[in-house]
Parts: structure tokens; sequence; C-alpha cells
């Protein structure tokens, strides 16, 4: 019996040692699973951050292009008076050194405002209104049949400050 005995311990080693392999091996793989799980993580986490220095960086420059835009804002009537000065004093014959003055006073602080980013918005009569680029203040019944739904008048310019438009064009549009 003895012989049994050992094959019989040989085989319960054998069936030992082979349970022993299975749990080493899914202990192993239980660590691959979480050091996969872990990588992916951190994979993840990278391309969040990485997206985040973008977006703020985008914000950043986004900023600086448009920080000076409350003082642009405040300055713009400033202009539609200049605009207005220059038109009434052009009519009179008698105050041409005035115009002059005005007029260089006029050209100096626009072309200042245009170097900090400042830009008119064109419209034109007759160009389509369309309400994403266009104030309307008004409609009047169009003087001709080309003209509906059309820019009659330009009441007061618009401004853009590079990209950005901070005063949208106020007009008349044909009914």
């Amino acid at each position: 019996m003895s012989k049994k005995n050992k094959k019989e311990e040989v085989i319960e080693e054998t069936v030992e040692q082979q349970e022993v392999d299975i749990q080493v091996l899914s202990e192993e793989e239980k660590l691959q699973e979480e050091i996969k799980l872990e990588k992916d993580k951190f994979l993840r986490l990278f391309a969040e951050f990485e997206n985040y220095k973008k977006r703020t960086t985008k914000e950043r420059i986004e900023l600086f292009k448009t920080a000076s835009q409350d003082v642009m804002v405040s300055l713009l009537p400033v202009l539609d008076d200049f605009e207005r000065a220059l038109s009434h004093i052009e009519d009179d014959k008698e105050a041409e050194d005035l115009r002059k003055g005005v007029l260089l006073i006029y050209q100096k602080l626009l072309s200042t405002l245009e170097q900090k980013g400042l830009s008119v918005v064109k419209v034109a009569q007759g160009d389509l209104f369309n309400a994403d680029d266009h104030e309307a203040i008004t409609q009047i019944p169009a003087p001709n049949e080309d003209l509906k739904g059309k820019v009659i008048d330009v009441v007061e310019k618009g401004y853009k400050l590079g990209e950005k438009v901070i005063r949208f064009p106020k007009v008349v549009i044909g009914q």
C-alpha cells in the first residue's frame, strides 16, 4: 500500500501544484488587468490634461485679443460724434480751417484704434439684410422692387475688434 500511497501522494502533489499554478496565473492575470486599467486611466487623464492646456491657451490668446474691448466700445460714440461733426462742417464753407483740424484729429484717432485691432464692418446700400450681421432699427417701403429685404440706409456703423463684432451696424431695410 505504501506504493499506492506514494503514487497518490505524487498525484495529489501534482494536483495541488496545478492549483497553485492556476492561482498564481489568476493572480498574475489580475495584476495585469489592474495594470491595464491603470494605464488606460493614466492615458485618459493625460489626454484630458492636454485638451485643458490647449483650451486655456486658446482662451488666453482670445482674451489678449479682446482685452481692450471695453475701452473700444466706450470710444465708439466719440467716433460717431466726429463723423457727425465732419458732415455738418462740410456744409459751412467759412469753417474750412476748423474742418481740417477736426478731420486731422478724427483720422489720428481712427488710425490709432485701427492699430489696436478695430475695423469697420462693411455694409453698403443694396446689401442683403442678414439678422446675424446687421441690426435692423426700422423698415420702410422699398423705393423699388430690387431693394426689398435689402439694406436701404446705414444709420450707425458697425465695428469689429479682431474677429469679434463689438457693435453691429444699425440699418434701415426695405419692405
